[in-house]
């Protein structure tokens, strides 16, 4: 099961960057509706982010043309052969129109608050530029009637993922201490904790569907390849995660959420603790899934 190290790392890298520039902004002014609070740090955490992923982009770009001269090092790279990539290679044209949606979410993250556009923009932006990652997955390998089915399952179980994420990293944040001692903190955590609970199997149920999907057209209906091959024993990993992260979402809505509500009354600083604990560990399993879902974008099933 050897991996080129550094390359599963700059995927991971920009797979974190993107899915939280997506999900973040997305959560925060339409998900959960929690915008206000997050005004000044969600300002400048997504204009680091959009620059972030310009940088990691870029990085892609240059392993990419090294793969593909089969140089050893990146002061071998032409300027002739990343060009080819660029503009001859569907691979380069979704890099052409990410680069420009996170030139567009740098723009906006600067943009006036009142600027109601700012609301549509950001996310959409974000939301392409994301989508973009799929064509350096399977998908973007098939051919004919089962690329046009993989690629959009693909950029849909990428937009639910993003979705969730930023979700958690909302919650994360609502958690914290320094904004879940006060009353008026315990109240919108409580609210935010019991309003996501439809939103949040929607989610789920979207990753279930274009999961299946996506591994059926990469590996076919035989499951014994999940047995035999490390893609499958990564996969096998990736989704033994996946079920943590559904069962304490679970816990979430019907134990943690009901007591937080409670506590609003109650003053239960202990349902804070709780709540602060799960999404902390539900947080940590989808960072691993993500680093899971890089690795398994440079091996094929049967290796």
């Amino acid at each position: 099961m050897d991996a080129d190290w550094a390359t599963v790392a700059l995927r991971y890298a920009l797979y974190v960057d993107l899915t939280l520039l997506f999900g973040v902004p997305l959560a925060a002014m339409w998900l959960l509706r929690v915008d206000a609070h997050l005004a000044t740090y969600g300002k400048r955490a997504t204009a680091f982010m959009a620059a972030a992923g310009i940088v990691l982009s870029v990085l892609g770009l240059l392993v990419a043309a090294r793969t593909m001269m089969g140089e050893e090092s990146y002061l071998a790279i032409d300027g002739e052969t990343v060009r080819m990539i660029v503009t001859e290679t569907g691979l380069g044209v979704a890099w052409q129109v990410r680069m420009l949606a996170l030139l567009v979410c740098l723009i906006a993250s600067g943009a006036p608050r009142q600027w109601q556009a700012t609301r549509i923009v950001l996310p959409l932006a974000a939301a392409i530029a994301l989508a973009t990652l799929a064509w350096g997955g399977h998908g973007a390998m098939s051919e004919g009637v089962q690329r046009a089915i993989h690629l959009p399952a693909d950029i849909v179980h990428l937009l639910a993922a993003g979705a969730w994420v930023g979700a958690l990293a909302v919650f994360v944040w609502l958690s914290l201490p320094q904004h879940a001692t006060t009353s008026v903190g315990v109240a919108e955590l409580s609210r935010v904790a019991s309003g996501f609970s439809r939103i949040g199997a929607g989610i789920v149920a979207t990753l279930v569907v274009t999961g299946i999907a996506n591994y059926t057209l990469i590996a076919g209906p035989d499951l014994s390849g999940l047995l035999s091959a490390p893609y499958g024993g990564l996969l096998l990993a990736k989704l033994a995660l996946f079920g943590a992260m559904l069962g304490l979402a679970a816990m979430n809505r019907y134990r943690l959420a009901p007591r937080l509500a409670r506590a609003v009354h109650t003053r239960d600083d202990g349902a804070v603790l709780a709540l602060r604990r799960s999404v902390w560990c539900e947080s940590a399993c989808a960072m691993i899934v993500l680093w899971l879902v890089a690795w398994l974008g440079t091996l094929s099933p049967g290796h």
